[in-house]
């Protein structure tokens, strides 16, 4: 037997616990794990609920209902390496998760965190990734991004885009054109030098950071500070010579982009003139380069050879490089350019140079039948043909007002609200305004105010008011029914469409036609409600309202009681009396057709002579003549050789057949002329009137001073309407009977002035102002209350002594019923008491 060894072997203390390896699959064990005071423990739990969430989306909600964050967030600031490390892998991750990202919001002390992970010492590539990866995710939101821009942010990031990693630059350029959006971290980001370094991410192996660094670009290049930056880097040449390459096609979209927003210096504008890159963008548009045809197989071969780049990384390398935070830049890594998006991109950096070079071929491109690229074509036309008058010639010699024209019937909202802008660039000139008429703009604005694209509805709108400026356009916009969809957008609740429309609708309302169709589809009524509005009235609704008031001055006097010197009292005006608020104002039409009622009448006026009914009645008469007198034998029309052949009662016969035929005949055309009267209700006619201003002519024209015609006119009107009644007699003058008598007599609602011989305030102001507008003589006409209706005229002092200074006119009110044609002073004693009862 051998010798026996001895085992050394020391117990274990008691108070000591033995090793226990546990194994769990439930995501809240792992959770209670976080807790454990052993850091083996809390790494292993840390790496593990990395795992967890970045398997699905669902599994982020699920740790944060289990309130990881807060055990997750204790151990990101902790100090050992390892558990610091897994704890932010799992809590960057589950930034992703919009839920989760509201979270952190309401966490000061996360983003902070995240950013001092970021200092220089830590020297942490996996730190450095996740964490860039979480202020990613992070700056989606806005307030995010103010938080990340007052922590001091950005200067890590940009630190960071120079980084070995290649999923650090990632993460870092991705967060940096989130935070671009800010106006603060754009000029943020150019202080801490960060345009250079983005400017090398361009030369990167791989097509995400390219991307990403484009992206930046075109936000950072919306301020002036980054552009005048980028010129003095010469990015303008790096970005050209992507434009030069086409492996790099599927960058070119994002390049010109870039550049359009570089383009509105006119310091870049040059430079990129000097270095050709106009004429780069020309190229792209006119299809002069010619290797486009084979621009998706390059684009797929650069593809490949990326993608094989890609795949010799390490797998965690491959998988940050892939991964797709935000829907903005995941969506922009899936497309797959083609030939139409450079060609729309460049057709907008071609506007903000807004030279001409570029129409010739822009004209040519909307004939292709791509929306996006005649969307962006059309825009570009607007904004060079804006305020620029030589390149609005430019598009008419080139025959580009058909294809406009005829854009106006593009299914693409956003093309026909640009034609519609062009369009009124081009009506600016007066020239050009009429050959666009003559070929038929007019009626193709009708059918754009018919859509329900507001922008279609207020370009459109704005059109009709730079097209309508003569008296043929606005009749060819009423006869093509352009009037009724202009009404109805009055009642738009889009601020800029009611605005447009208002001023279409003053512009038009310039003639008493299309006034009259305007306040017959309600336009009228439309805006007096607009006008009651506190928050839809403004001064193109006043304008406008005014506008048709003024083209219809029956409608205006019957609504605001009140014409001025500039309102004449024309043919066809009417008095309806003073309508309510709310009340539709009805034609003249509507009152003829109405039978006769105890209403008040309605006062016509109306000094044209009718002759054709009264010479229908003439030669009517004088054929029942001729009638009667073939009927009787006094004239015959058979020889007196044939009246002797033939027999008596062959005669008689022969008279009473004819004279049959005659009368049936002359009851035909009477009733055809009756018929013709009923349909067309034509206006009664006023004699009376055109005869008082026969002798108005006579009597006040020849008159030298304006005192003397008022005077005159006056005593004329009282004379015509019963004369002068003594005060206090008011009451009991009688002029309601004989109005009741005229209107049983002509059985009619509608009483020309003229046949009204016994007269008040009412009729008599009325009869004066329709005068006096014949008779250059100056006046108002203000309705007051019962029946009180009188004029206001300016008399200028005439006894004025030599030299001395001339004072403006004096305002008085004609007396027209006490003392016929005398001036009462404006506020006194008398004018008040003769405005009142």
């Amino acid at each position: 037997m051998g010798k026996k060894v001895k085992k050394d072997e020391k117990p274990q203390p008691d108070d000591v616990f033995d090793a226990l390896l546990v194994e769990s699959r439930n995501a809240a064990t792992v959770v209670l794990m976080l807790s454990s005071p052993e850091e083996d423990v809390q790494s292993k739990a840390c790496e593990a609920i990395y795992k967890f969430v970045d398997k699905c989306e669902e599994n982020k909600k699920i740790l944060l209902d289990l309130k990881a964050v807060d055990p997750l967030l204790k151990l990101m600031q902790g100090e050992d390496e390892t558990v610091r490390r897994y704890a932010t892998m799992g809590l960057s991750v589950m930034c992703q998760n919009s839920e989760v990202r509201k979270f952190m919001r309401k966490r000061d002390d996360f983003i902070p965190t995240l950013i001092n992970l970021l200092h220089p010492d830590i020297a942490d590539n996996v730190l450095y990734e996740f964490a860039t990866l979480g202020l990613s995710f992070m700056a989606t939101e806005y307030s995010s991004k103010v938080k990340i821009f007052e922590c001091g942010g950005v200067e890590p990031l940009v630190r960071l885009l120079s980084a070995s990693d290649p999923d650090v630059q990632k993460n870092s350029i991705e967060a940096l054109a989130q935070m671009a959006l800010d106006f603060q971290a754009r000029c943020s980001i150019r202080e801490n030098d960060g345009l250079p370094s983005i400017l090398e991410l361009l030369k990167s192996d791989y097509a995400v950071i390219q991307k990403l660094a484009l992206l930046a670009l075109e936000r950072l290049m919306q301020e002036v500070g980054n552009r005048n930056c980028m010129r003095e880097l010469d990015g303008v040449s790096r970005l050209l010579e992507i434009l030069a390459r086409q492996d790099l096609f599927d960058l070119h979209v994002m390049v010109v982009m870039v550049l359009a927003n570089l383009l509105e210096d006119l310091e870049t504008l040059e430079q990129m003139k000097e270095k050709g890159g106009l004429k780069k963008l020309v190229m792209i548009i006119t299809d002069q380069p010619a290797p486009e045809d084979d621009s998706k197989k390059l684009a797929k071969k650069e593809s490949g050879s990326r993608a094989g780049k890609k795949s010799a990384k390490d797998a965690k390398s491959k998988k940050g490089a892939d991964e797709e935070k935000d829907d903005a830049v995941s969506g922009m890594d899936s497309i797959t350019p083609t030939l139409p998006d450079v060609k729309m991109c460049a057709a907008k950096a071609i506007a903000r140079c807004a030279k001409n070079s570029g129409l010739p071929p822009l004209l040519k491109l909307l004939s292709i039948d791509h929306g996006d690229l005649k969307e962006a074509v059309t825009l570009t036309i607007a904004n060079l043909t804006s305020s620029n008058l030589p390149n609005c010639q430019d598009i008419v010699n080139l025959g580009g007002l058909d294809l406009l024209i005829a854009a106006l019937g593009d299914l693409r909202e956003e093309v026909i609200a640009n034609v519609a802008c062009v369009l009124t660039n081009i009506a600016q000139d007066e020239t050009l305004r009429m050959e666009a008429i003559s070929k038929g703009v007019v009626t193709a604005l009708v059918d754009p105010l018919r859509s329900s694209n507001t922008n279609v509805q207020s370009k459109a709108a704005l059109a009709v008011s730079a097209f309508t400026c003569d008296a043929d356009a606005r009749a060819e916009f009423r006869e093509s029914g352009g009037l009724e969809p202009l009404v109805m957008l009055l009642q738009s609740g889009n601020d800029e469409v009611r605005r447009n429309t208002a001023w279409a609708i003053t512009v038009c309302g310039v003639d008493e036609p299309t006034a009259s169709e305007i306040c017959r589809l309600g336009g009228l009524d439309i805006l007096q409600q607009i006008q009651l509005s506190s928050t839809r009235q403004s001064s193109f609704i006043d304008a406008a309202l005014e506008r048709l008031l003024d083209s219809n001055t029956s409608a205006k006097y019957a609504l605001t009681g009140y014409l001025s010197t500039m309102n004449l009292v024309e043919d066809g005006f009417y008095d309806p009396g003073q309508l309510r608020p709310g009340t539709q104002f009805q034609t003249l039409e509507d009152y003829l057709k109405e039978p006769v009622n105890d209403k008040r009448p309605i006062f016509f006026i109306n000094g044209k002579l009718q002759v054709t009914k009264e010479s229908e009645k003439t030669e009517e008469s004088d054929f029942k003549v001729e009638a009667s007198k073939s009927s009787t034998g006094k004239i015959s029309k058979v020889s007196g050789k044939d009246s002797k052949t033939k027999s008596k009662a062959q005669r008689e016969k022969e008279e009473k057949q004819r004279e049959e035929e005659l009368a049936a005949q002359a009851q035909k055309e009477a009733e055809a002329i009756a018929g013709k009267d009923k349909n067309t209700l034509e206006p009664p006619s006023d004699p009376s009137f055109v005869r008082y201003l026969e002798e108005v002519h006579e009597k006040v024209l020849p008159l030298s001073t304006t005192v003397e015609q008022i005077t005159v006119l006056a005593r004329y009107v009282a004379e015509k309407m019963g004369g002068p009644i003594e005060r206090g007699q008011l009451p009991h003058f009688s002029w309601e009977l004989p109005m009741s008598q005229i209107r049983f007599e002509i059985k009619s609602n509608v009483i020309p002035i003229g046949k009204i011989k016994m007269g008040i305030h009412t009729h008599r102001a009325l009869l004066f102002k329709a005068l006096a507008d014949r008779t250059s003589v100056a006046c108002t006409l203000t309705r007051g209350n019962y029946n009180r209706v009188w004029n206001e005229v300016l008399v200028g002092e005439t006894d004025q002594a030599p030299g001395a200074p001339k004072l403006p006119p004096s305002r008085y009110i004609v007396d027209l019923i006490h003392e016929p044609g005398k001036l009462l002073p404006i506020y006194s004693h008398e004018a008040v008491a003769y405005q009142k009862v």
